[in-house]
Parts: C-alpha cells; sequence; structure tokens
C-alpha cells in the first residue's frame, strides 16, 4: 500500500496494462543540416539515437576542438545508441554503459512524444562520472519517460579523461594564442547545444526553450555552462544535480601542461621532443585512456590527469563570476542528496545551498532541493540517499533501475520528480496540478523542497541550515571534481 500522506498524483502501482500502443519499426523520418535519420517508434515515444553533432575526434582531431560533422547521402538508420566515449569503465558505476567505448563517440540521442508536433520544451541531459567515466547509453538516462510527460530530451556524448581534458606545451603552441586548449569535453558540449540549436525544431522542439540538466560531472558542467560566454543564448534554463558550490579555484595554464607532459614522459615522449605532439596522437586510445577511472585517478604519485581548469575563454573562474553576478541569469534547480559526497556539511549539499543563495541574490529565479528518498530494497535505508541516487527519480527510469525489486512508492517518487522537471523545463516553474507547491528559494526564508525518506515532497526551511552555515566548507581541489 502507498503511504497515506501522498498526493493523488503518487498513486501508481508497478503494474503497466496494455495500452493498446504499439511499436514501429520507424519513426518519421527527419531532415537535419547534415542529412535525413530515420529512429523508431515504441510505447508512444519517437527515437532518433547515435546521430553525430560533430566529426570523429581522432586521428589529427584528437585534442582538437570539435569539427563539423561530415553529410552523408541518403537516410541514416538511428535506431542505436553509437559508442560511449574511451574510458576504462568503472566497476562500481551507478550508471554502467550499455555500449563498448570507442574514440569515435560525438554522437547524440533524441526522444519526443510520437505525433506531437511541438514546439516542444527540450531538456538537454548531461552526465557525470568524475570527467572520466560516463556516457549517454545508460539505461537510467533514457529520455522515453520524460518524453510521456511532454518533452523533448536530448542526451549526448562528450570526450572524457584525457581525451577530453589534457594539455601540453605543444598543443598549446598548436592552438595559437586566439584559441583554447586543454577544454575538450566542454567544447564538445557547446557542439552539441549549437546542434540542438540549429536542428531541434525539425524533431518539433522549441529551440528558444532549452533546459540543461547535469549531476555531478554533469552538474558542474552546468555551471561552467552558466557563466561561459561562449553558451550565451544556448539555453533557458538549468538544473544542478550534485554540482558542488559553483567552482574550483584556477590552475595555471603551465601547471597543467605540467601534467601533460609528465604523462607522455611516461610513455617515452620526452618533453622536448619536436614531435612530441604527433607522437602522443599516435597512441592507441588503450595508452592515452592507460587505466584511468574514477576508482584510480587520484591515486597516483606523480599526476598524469588534472581534468577542467580555468581557460579564461570557454571556462572562466565560475566561482568568481557567480559572487559577482556574471552569469545567464536564468531559472535555476538545484540540489543533492541527503548523503551525497562530502557529508551534510560537504561540498555537494552545502555546495548546493551557497550556489543557491548566491544565484536568488542575484535575482535568477532558484528552486531549491535536497533528495533524501531510498528506494525501499535499498539493505541501509538509515544511511540516507547516495551520490547519483536521484537521478532515475528524475528520469523517471526507476523501474529500469530496480526492475523486480521497484516498488508503488518509488514509482510514485519518480513520477513526482520527473513531473517537477518536467514543468520546469516548459516554464521554469516546476509547480503543477497534483504537486505539493514548491516555493521560489531565496536566503531569508531558506526553504527548499525535501523528497523524504518516506517519500513525500515537502516544502519547508532547510533543517540542516544551522549546521551547514556554523561549518567551514572547503572548496573542492582540482584532483576532487567528481
Amino acid at each position: 500500500m502507498l503511504h497515506r500522506s501522498l498526493p493523488p498524483l503518487f498513486a501508481m502501482s508497478l503494474a503497466v496494462a496494455a495500452s493498446g500502443v504499439t511499436a514501429s519499426p520507424t519513426a518519421p523520418v527527419i531532415a537535419i543540416d547534415t542529412g535525413n535519420v530515420a529512429g523508431s517508434t515504441d510505447a508512444g515515444v519517437s527515437s532518433w539515437k547515435g546521430i553525430p553533432f560533430a566529426a570523429p575526434p581522432v586521428g589529427k582531431l584528437r585534442w582538437r576542438p570539435p569539427a563539423p560533422a561530415k553529410p552523408w547521402p541518403g537516410v541514416r538508420p538511428a535506431t542505436a545508441y553509437a559508442a560511449d566515449c574511451m574510458q576504462v569503465p568503472f566497476p562500481s558505476d551507478a550508471a554502467p554503459l550499455g555500449t563498448t567505448p570507442s574514440e569515435d563517440c560525438l554522437y547524440l540521442n533524441v526522444w519526443k512524444p510520437a505525433g506531437a508536433k511541438g514546439p516542444l520544451p527540450v531538456i538537454v541531459w548531461i552526465y557525470g562520472g568524475g570527467f572520466v567515466n560516463g556516457g549517454a547509453s545508460p539505461p537510467t538516462y533514457s529520455g522515453a519517460e520524460l518524453a510521456k510527460q511532454g518533452a523533448l530530451v536530448v542526451s549526448f556524448n562528450y570526450r572524457i579523461g584525457r581525451f577530453g581534458f589534457f594539455a601540453h606545451p605543444q598543443l598549446t603552441r598548436e592552438t595559437g594564442a586566439s584559441g583554447i586548449v586543454g577544454n575538450y569535453g566542454f567544447m564538445d558540449q557547446i557542439a552539441a547545444l549549437e546542434w540542438v540549436r540549429r536542428n531541434v525544431a525539425a524533431f518539433g522542439g522549441d529551440p528558444a526553450n532549452v533546459t540543461i540538466a547535469g549531476e555531478s560531472a554533469g552538474g558542474m558542467s552546468v555551471n561552467t555552462l552558466l557563466t561561459s560566454p561562449m553558451s550565451k543564448g544556448l539555453f533557458a534554463k538549468a538544473v544542478v544535480m550534485s554540482g558542488g558550490d559553483g567552482g574550483t579555484a584556477p590552475t595555471p595554464l603551465a601547471d597543467v601542461e605540467q601534467i601533460g607532459v609528465n604523462f607522455a614522459t611516461g610513455k617515452g615522449i620526452a618533453a622536448n621532443d619536436p614531435k612530441a605532439l604527433a607522437k602522443l596522437r599516435a597512441l592507441p586510445a588503450d595508452a592515452i585512456a592507460d587505466g584511468l577511472n574514477l576508482a584510480n585517478f587520484m591515486q597516483r604519485d606523480k599526476p598524469t590527469y588534472h581534468g577542467p581548469y580555468v581557460d579564461g575563454k570557454l571556462a572562466i573562474d565560475s566561482r568568481a563570476a557567480f559572487a559577482e553576478g556574471r552569469m545567464h541569469k536564468v531559472p535555476v534547480m538545484i540540489g543533492a542528496t541527503s548523503a551525497d559526497i562530502g557529508g551534510k556539511t560537504g561540498y555537494m549539499v552545502a555546495g548546493a545551498r551557497s550556489l543557491a543563495g548566491t544565484l536568488a541574490g542575484h535575482g535568477a529565479p532558484v528552486y531549491a532541493y535536497r533528495f533524501s528518498y531510498v528506494h525501499q530494497a535499498n539493505d541501509k535505508p538509515d544511511a540516507g540517499a547516495g551520490h547519483a541516487t536521484d537521478i532515475p527519480f528524475f528520469f523517471d527510469t526507476v523501474a529500469l533501475k530496480y526492475g523486480a525489486q521497484t516498488t508503488p512508492r518509488d514509482l510514485g517518487v519518480g513520477k513526482a520528480m520527473s513531473t517537477y522537471m518536467v514543468n520546469f523545463a516548459k516554464r521554469g516553474d516546476p509547480n503543477g496540478a497534483g504537486l505539493p507547491a514548491w516555493e521560489r528559494y531565496a536566503r531569508a526564508t531558506d526553504a527548499i523542497m525535501d523528497f523524504t525518506a518516506d517519500g513525500a515532497p515537502v516544502m519547508g526551511k532547510d533543517a540542516w541550515g544551522a549546521d551547514i552555515d556554523g561549518a567551514q566548507t572547503t572548496p573542492a581541489k582540482p584532483g576532487e571534481r567528481r
């Protein structure tokens, strides 16, 4: 039986009755700027998967900004995920990949309600994984359930690890003063959003109503995009899930270059070798990955990977920018899980609270949350909601995540969170019929939406506010971004 305090919207069951919707082998052929794509339709949702939004970043294009995708003749099948970006999968990943990673990975996916003409609100998903793991293919990230609620959903891959974030003195010289070196993963994110602006209307999406959403490293990416001069006009709303406090301390390019030199030296390529960059680009992808993943990327005596850094053009000092109000003042939904990394007063929970206050103080509409719900099959419910456990509830993919262990209450929380998400994407306000009212955040009232342990969303003053404010929070260091 459902918890009796749940609103009517949450009264759901596990049984999925036959709806009369039958699967179709193809969705309408869509003409985009590089050719025609044919997807598939199932259970009322049309999808197109594996669409290239940039050229394969291989060979001479390794460690370069994303190049335009090559047009194709005829109709390109778009019914399966393309490869996730090259990485060493993380054994305990909360969202295991559904493909075999490859360096040829700059592809995206689209879901929409079958037959909907639009213009539909667009939700663009940016995955997490510490900037060393992650991809668009995990079933948890399927956009089908959000599409059933009236949104058009886009997910995409971006380069990670040393493929996405790498600097070397020869790369800096090759790039020149007018270019950007090092943050290729962020460049991919910009390229994907530019693809959305150019092409999403062909699928029925509204390019003027795009919401970017990301968790962990994806949430940090959203923070970067909120302050980047290069993302202006590419989105209208943002969702930051466990994205910290808005930035990290800038690291000099010379220090990031030295980490690249450390890696090259370990591969027998001397720092003063005039052909160092060519030799690095000639290394096989496995040698560049070199075992790097979330399990070990901080466990090396001499660092050989840095991750994102402040380049001053795409990725600026976002912490300083937020403090000074130099960001895109769009509506923002922001929060973290109750047992997130660092605990109650740590970087994720306290960081989200701090950034919510900063954004609201500069006039941005902010909706703050804490996710305290633990799915009912969890054998340690008193430990709280761990990092990334809110994702399947935002996507309404709880049943895909937990399978036969999924309970009606789990489904109810998923329906509530996903409905808030779609409402927010539609109009910049998560509120709607059948849902508890979600107030805008302000420091004076300190009111957040808590998705409580018993499954009911409860709006009220942050019960942890005094503890968080009384603690000394420590900004993340460059190697600590997750």
